[in-house]
């Protein structure tokens, strides 16, 4: 993709997600904000039709992983799966991904919608940090032949496609079988989908510096069903029994793929990361009582 323009132009990517009303009112903010400051803004044109923008505004006609090229960063206007959305382009093109959360949660976000402002400003002023997270790598594995690859940021689960039937796996990590159960799932999960899916599933919360993976099974019927915790470095596996009814693979709760019966669903590491742009110095646990509003009262701090 081309872009014209010199190449002392700062240019940043804008993805909002148009169904909700506060998602446009605040691109129309924070678009006003940039060009007021002399930034260039690019946006998808199926997004463009329903945003107030000025004609500056740049448009590209469709979602290719080539539309970040000359962008140095993406902000992202939405709940967790404009978010999740919005990782895949960071995914796709290296570029830092802003998020601004406009749903309930949003651990992704850095920010919250009364803070359009400041995240102009840092924009602006490139005043924000860059951190990596880490993926996984999906390979789905049919009478041994590869019949499908995907990622996740946050998880790939396997599950049940009937209500009435439980799915048949087993576990598996570096090769070596686990345990085997009847179940509604299991979810694959990093670091930073421990407090998505895998945490609703019963899983641990683990803080993202952390490298670690996780498996987590959802509603299994057996007396060892705990969820796990490996090595960055482990190829997790979840074997559906070949007598047992399909189950489906979904990615990020995004992306899903059937399962035959007898299907091998492989999760290691992801070779490329999500480049996520921070504005805030906060610590994981305060960000973690802040989004659970969870109790603290009493705390009283290590002795001085």
């Amino acid at each position: 993709m081309t872009t014209s323009g010199n190449a002392a132009e700062r240019r940043v990517f804008l993805l909002a997600h148009t169904g909700r009303p506060a998602a446009i009112r605040s691109a129309e903010l924070v678009v006003q904000g940039l060009l007021r400051c002399g930034l260039k803004v690019r946006v998808l044109r199926s997004e463009a039709a329903d945003l107030p923008l000025p004609p500056s505004v740049e448009t590209v006609p469709e979602a290719t992983p080539d539309v970040l090229e000359g962008c140095e960063l993406l902000i992202v206007l939405g709940g967790d799966g404009t978010l999740l959305r919005g990782a895949a382009f960071a995914r796709a093109s290296g570029v830092p991904m802003l998020g601004v959360n406009l749903g309930r949660v949003g651990f992704l976000a850095e920010a919250e919608r009364d803070d359009l402002d400041k995240v102009v400003d840092r924009v602006v002023t490139r005043a924000y940090e860059v951190e990596e997270r880490m993926t996984i790598d999906v390979l789905v594995r049919s009478n041994g032949d590869v019949v499908h690859r995907d990622w996740a940021l946050n998880e790939a689960a396997v599950q049940k496609v009937s209500p009435e039937r439980m799915l048949e796996a087993v576990l598996e990590v570096d090769g070596r079988p686990v345990t085997a159960f009847g179940c509604d799932g299991i979810v694959c999960a990093t670091p930073t989908g421990s407090t998505a899916y895998a945490f609703s599933a019963g899983g641990p919360v683990v803080w993202p510096e952390v490298e670690a993976l996780l498996m987590v099974p959802i509603s299994a019927h057996a007396l060892f069903a705990k969820p796990l915790v490996t090595s960055p470095n482990s190829v997790l596996a979840v074997e559906v029994q070949p007598h047992t009814p399909h189950g489906v693979l979904w990615c990020d709760g995004r992306r899903t793929v059937e399962l035959p019966p007898g299907a091998r669903v492989e999760v290691r590491r992801g070779a490329v990361p999500v480049r996520l742009a921070r504005l805030h110095h906060a610590s994981f646990t305060d960000r973690l009582v802040a989004k659970f509003a969870l109790p603290v009262s009493g705390w009283r701090g290590a002795p001085r």
